[in-house]
């Protein structure tokens, strides 16, 4: 079992499996937006960026093929970007059960018009969903709540992956 786990972290496959863990992450919510109408809040897009930077990251590993020091400061930066990815979704949490506020884009912006009209025109423009309401769960569990754990797996597979190349080289 555990040479399986060594292959894993071997270079360039590790570097195969975190670009294929985030682009499989965005896929993931793309498919969840465009396929089945849930509109991402602003804390949802911003956790979707720590994801694009280790897809951009571990590609630049597999086409550059980078000496083994350089290679594991490019894991070790997936592994940050995961935890800052972490660290969002925490935040995201913390947002959704209401134990503290969530950002200025997460507000419902008041309603601003002098007529009915343009108070019917704001309102069908509108379609910003807020960060504290859930809209899909999965096992009780929120898309926020499962990144917690996804990108935590990520942050110490990129960083085992840095220390095993360091260790070969």
């Amino acid at each position: 079992m555990f040479s399986c786990i060594e292959k894993s972290l071997s270079y360039p496959l590790s570097a195969r499996l975190l670009l294929a863990a985030s682009l499989g992450s965005l896929a993931f919510v793309f498919v969840m937006q465009f396929g089945f109408g849930l509109a991402p809040c602003v804390l949802c897009l911003w956790q979707r960026v720590p994801f694009g930077v280790v897809a951009a990251l571990s590609l630049s590993v597999l086409l550059l093929r980078p000496h083994p020091p350089v290679a594991a400061l490019l894991f070790a930066l997936c592994a940050v970007a995961c935890l800052v990815g972490m660290g969002l979704a925490i935040f995201h949490t913390g947002v959704e059960q209401h134990w503290w506020l969530g950002t200025a884009g997460c507000a419902v912006q008041p309603l601003h018009g002098g007529s009915a009209e343009d108070i019917r025109k704001s309102l069908l423009q509108t379609i910003t969903p807020r960060c504290d309401e859930v809209v899909w769960t999965f096992l009780g569990l929120s898309m926020a709540n499962l990144n917690i754990g996804w990108s935590l797996a990520c942050a110490f597979f990129g960083a085992a992956s840095a220390a095993q190349v360091l260790q070969k080289s």
